[in-house]
C-alpha cells in the first residue's frame, strides 16, 4: 500500500505584543501552498526571550514530529525571529530546515536603546507594557550573543517608515519605522530582500507571502530578471 507523504511543517511565530491573529493571513497562504502550518500563539510580553523560545517552539516541534513531518521550517515576524535564534543557540543539535524572518531585530533595537535610557513617563510605560523580552533587545543585549545563522535563512526587511512615535528615530537611515534595515541582517544568512513596506503589516502583503513561499521551496528569494540591453 502506497503511503501518503506528510507535508512539511511551517511553524509561524508572531512578534512582540502581537498574537497569532497577526500572522493569520500568512498562515492561510502557506497552508494553500500545501504546508502543514502551526501558527503559534505565545505570551510575548510576559517572559524573557529564552523562556518564550522554549514555550513557543519546543511544543510546536513536537507536534510536527508527531505528525510525521520530515522538514520543519519557520516563518517569523520581528521578535519571533529572535526566538528561533535563541532556541537554536540553546539546542544546537536540533536541526532546523529553512527559516524566513520578516523585519527581525537581529542587531538589536534602537527603539529599546532610546526608551530604556530615559526615565520619562512614556519610557516607563513602554518598559512595563512590552515586558522583559523587550529589555533584551538592546543593541548590546541578547541578540549580540546568539551567534550567526546555522540554518538556511532568508531575511525580508521593510523600507517604509511611517511609524508616528519612533519613526523619527530613523530619519537618517533606511528602516521599516521600527527596525533599521541594517539591523535586520545576520551573519550567515542565505539571502536578503528589502521591500517597500512597514514593520507592522509586512506579513500581509501578497508580494511578501509569495517571496516567503519561494524561499521555503528553493532556498532563495525570487529575483526579477534584469531587462535586456541592446
Amino acid at each position: 500500500m502506497m503511503s501518503i507523504p506528510v507535508p512539511a511543517t511551517v511553524i509561524v511565530l508572531h512578534g512582540l505584543a502581537r498574537t497569532a491573529r497577526s500572522m493569520a493571513s500568512m498562515a492561510r497562504f502557506l497552508a494553500g501552498q500545501g504546508y502543514r502550518v502551526d501558527n503559534v500563539d505565545y505570551p510575548s510580553r510576559q517572559a524573557p526571550i529564552e523562556v518564550l523560545a522554549d514555550h513557543a517552539i519546543a511544543p510546536a516541534m513536537e507536534r510536527a514530529r508527531a505528525a510525521g513531518a520530515r522538514e520543519i521550517h519557520f516563518v517569523t515576524h520581528s521578535l519571533g525571529g529572535i526566538l528561533v535564534r535563541a532556541y537554536q543557540h540553546a539546542h544546537p543539535t536540533v536541526r532546523l530546515n529553512r527559516v524566513v524572518m520578516l523585519c527581525p531585530p537581529n542587531g538589536g533595537s534602537d527603539v529599546v536603546d532610546h526608551y530604556h535610557a530615559r526615565a520619562s513617563r512614556l519610557g516607563r510605560f513602554l518598559k512595563e507594557f512590552f515586558g522583559p523580552a523587550s529589555f533584551q533587545l538592546r543593541t548590546d543585549g541578547l541578540t549580540s550573543r546568539l551567534g550567526g545563522a546555522c540554518f538556511e535563512l532568508g531575511v525580508v526587511a521593510g523600507t517604509l517608515n511611517r511609524h508616528p512615535l519612533w519613526g523619527p528615530l530613523f530619519a537618517d537611515r533606511e528602516s521599516d519605522g521600527t527596525v533599521p534595515l541594517e539591523r535586520t541582517k545576520l551573519e550567515g544568512m542565505t539571502d536578503f530582500l528589502a521591500v517597500p513596506y512597514t514593520h507592522t503589516f509586512i506579513m500581509n502583503k501578497p508580494e511578501v507571502q509569495s517571496q516567503v513561499a519561494h524561499f521555503l521551496a528553493h532556498g532563495s528569494f525570487r529575483r526579477v530578471p534584469e531587462p535586456a540591453t541592446s
